[in-house]
């Protein structure tokens, strides 16, 4: 289940139900903690193989050594310990999906032993000496690795990457998520509540506030974690920021732009971005005004950020009353979201909401943030 419904979350489940609709591999990459298992579950669950088993493996939980076995199955007699012949968890996953975590710690033996288990569907079992048959599964993996600089570094083979990397699914982490952090705390409090058979307790708007604010380096895994911790505590009162027990040096604003340039540099984005306001206002969309000027690189990724924040001053914190601004279809909503999200542009509600944010468009240094 993927709980919040923030931009960058709508269009992981935009992607989640494409790549469900066909039988391609998937690549899921993320943060650790960011729930790219949950991605896959629900990859397999929306498909044509939702019936069949779907077998997870942990690449960095099992040592090297074992792996290939693991994977491929063993004769007898083939190592110290094979005491009969095992299958193989790639046979268990046959016409269902294989989950492998953790990609980026194979070694390169193992790479070079899924390469070729891509490209033949042929199981070869450690101690054989000929392909065992083959198989029919679904291979989606992931990692939280930068696979493109491990292949620079000459740790990762670059024809697996491309072999895998058919639909690519990205997990934003959890401080890209806005007001999902309170959805997803609430969720995670009272399932612990319950599980502990404790009462549930309400967060004070001072502890909302550090949650939204906090950087969240351990994403979902480590607010589940603290949940848990506070539905264990020996108190009956709301739930203070004290409580939470978060580091305030990890903290950040609410919106994330660097501002440390002096005021001479500051006209020449707010001049652009006043253009862009006005040119919307006199009646032109998004998609001709703004966003062909950004793709031609005329527009910097700064002064599309602030023309954001503008209309996001102007409309409460609501982006569907910002596509109507920006004279987009209603049907774009999707769209809009998914393109700002790729540009990482997509900014949090809850401060224009709540009228707390400061105005960027008077704020971004020109040049501070490009393409």
């Amino acid at each position: 289940m993927l709980l919040g419904n923030s931009p960058a979350m709508e269009l992981v489940r935009l992607d989640i139900e494409s790549a469900a609709r066909t039988n391609a591999k998937v690549l899921i990459t993320g943060e650790t903690g960011v729930g790219k298992e949950v991605v896959a579950r629900l990859v397999h669950a929306g498909g044509a193989r939702s019936r069949q088993t779907f077998v997870a493996v942990n690449c960095s939980g099992i040592p090297e050594t074992l792996l290939a076995s693991e994977l491929f199955g063993h004769a007898r007699g083939s190592f110290t310990g094979a005491f009969r012949d095992k299958i193989g968890l790639v046979r268990q996953a046959d016409r269902g999906t294989l989950f492998l975590d953790e990609l980026g710690e194979m070694s390169m033996g193992m790479q070079a032993m899924l390469l070729r288990f891509t490209e033949t569907g042929e199981i070869q079992p450690v101690g054989v000496d000929a392909p065992a048959g083959r198989t029919d599964v679904r291979l989606i993996t992931a990692t939280n690795r930068d696979l493109r600089a491990q292949i620079a570094a000459g740790v990762f083979r670059e024809d697996l990457y491309y072999r895998l990397n058919v639909i690519e699914i990205r997990v934003p982490p959890l401080r890209d998520r806005g007001s999902d952090v309170l959805v997803l705390f609430r969720h995670y409090l009272q399932q612990a509540c319950e599980q502990h058979r404790v009462g549930c307790h309400e967060l004070t708007v001072e502890a909302e506030q550090v949650l939204l604010g906090y950087d969240w380096p351990g994403n979902v895994r480590e607010l589940r974690n603290m949940t848990e911790r506070l539905a264990l505590r020996d108190s009956n009162d709301r739930i203070t920021s004290d409580d939470l027990d978060i580091d305030r040096g990890v903290a950040r604003a609410s919106v994330s732009v660097t501002v440390h340039a002096a005021d001479s540099r500051l006209s020449s984005t707010q001049v652009t971005v006043q253009k862009l306001w006005d040119g919307l206002l006199g009646g032109e969309d998004f998609w001709t005004l703004v966003y062909r000027r950004f793709k031609a690189h005329e527009i910097t990724r700064a002064e599309l950020m602030a023309l954001i924040d503008q209309g996001l001053q102007e409309t409460r914190g609501s982006y569907r009353a910002l596509v109507k601004l920006f004279n987009m279809p209603r049907d774009d909503y999707k769209r809009f979201h998914a393109f700002l999200y790729q540009q990482r542009c997509n900014l949090p509600v809850a401060p224009y909401r709540e009228g707390t944010v400061p105005t960027l468009s008077a704020a971004v240094p020109d040049g501070t943030v490009t393409h």
